[in-house]
This record gives structure tokens, C-alpha cells and sequence, in this order.
């Protein structure tokens, strides 16, 4: 059954580099979210916790998450799926991807809303077993609630793009 929803999943990826993007597209349209069934974004997800090879996620992500490629390479022009594992009250600040993204909670909740501005109020919870799918260039935000692991599956390279650039830790100077 596929639910219309009024919100963007926060959609994380594993990333080298984080690029720009062209137009974009803030606060509009919906995700088509479902609830098992499958989504033919996401490749060969047979893995367990586990059975991944885990490692701090990329610079482009705020610190404390990890992350594991599951099957491809988000640097080049191909389908990938990757983990992120984010302790509870993890939060992503607003941002965007070039191309189109499908998520499934794995284990916890994941809060998400969309918007140019990080509003917890607004989020709504995404649990285990929740797929969706956002489009390329929508304004989007997260918090892990509980340990929280998300599946991602898109089509690389890999791009992030925070709506406000204060926000992108690779800006943020490093303390001494």
C-alpha cells in the first residue's frame, strides 16, 4: 500500500565529495512512502548489521553516524545502497540531492521533515520497516530517535547540499 505524504525523508548517502546542484526545489511536493513492499531503487539488500563493514560516515555528514556500502559506489554514475547508523537525537540539518533517493528505516525511528528550516515539530516518524522515496533537489531534514539505521538507495555520484551553508560541518573551521 503506498501512503502520500506530506514530507521529505531525510536521505543520507556515502560521499567522498559533497557537491552543488542546480534548481532547486524548497517546501513542495510530497514522498510516496511504503510499508513492505519493495522498491526497485533498492539493490541486494540481503545484509545484516553485522555482516557490514562499518566506518565513520563522510565529512559531509554532521559527526557521530557510521556508515557501510552495502552494493555500489555512491562516487560514480551507478546505482548504490548504503547504511548510516546514527546514535539517538542524531540530526541532519536541512539540505538536498541532485538525483532522486529511496530510504527504509532499519532498526529505531527516523523523524523527518522537509522545509528550509530544521523544525522538530514538523517531523514525523519514519519506523522499521517504512520505505519512501524523495525527490531530486527537495528540502529535507532529520533526527534519529533511538539508534536509528536507514537504508539509502540512489543513483551516484553523491551530492549534498545544505540549505544553509553554516550548517555543512566541512565548512565549520576545526578546533586546535
Amino acid at each position: 500500500m503506498t501512503t502520500k505524504l506530506g514530507i521529505t525523508l531525510a536521505v543520507l548517502a556515502l560521499a567522498t565529495t559533497a557537491t552543488g546542484c542546480g534548481k532547486q526545489k524548497p517546501e513542495s511536493g510530497t514522498v510516496d512512502s511504503t510499508k513492505d513492499s519493495t522498491t526497485a531503487a533498492v539493490v541486494g539488500d540481503t545484509t545484516t548489521k553485522e555482516s557490514l563493514q562499518w566506518g565513520p560516515a563522510p565529512a559531509v555528514f554532521p559527526a557521530g553516524a557510521k556508515m557501510a556500502v552495502v552494493s555500489g559506489d555512491p562516487s560514480k554514475a551507478q546505482l548504490f545502497l548504503v547504511e548510516l547508523s546514527m546514535p539517538d537525537g542524531y540530526k541532519i540539518p536541512p539540505h538536498f540531492h541532485p538525483t532522486d533517493e529511496v530510504v527504509e528505516v532499519k532498526e529505531g525511528t527516523f523523524l523527518v521533515g522537509m522545509g528550509d528550516k530544521f523544525d522538530p515539530k514538523k517531523a514525523k516518524p519514519m519506523n522499521k520497516g517504512d520505505k519512501g522515496s524523495v525527490p531530486a533537489n527537495m528540502h529535507h531534514f532529520g533526527i534519529a530517535q533511538g539508534e536509528t539505521i536507514v537504508a539509502v538507495s540512489a543513483r551516484g555520484p553523491f551530492a549534498m547540499t545544505y540549505v544553509n551553508p553554516a550548517d555543512d560541518p566541512q565548512k565549520k573551521p576545526s578546533t586546535p
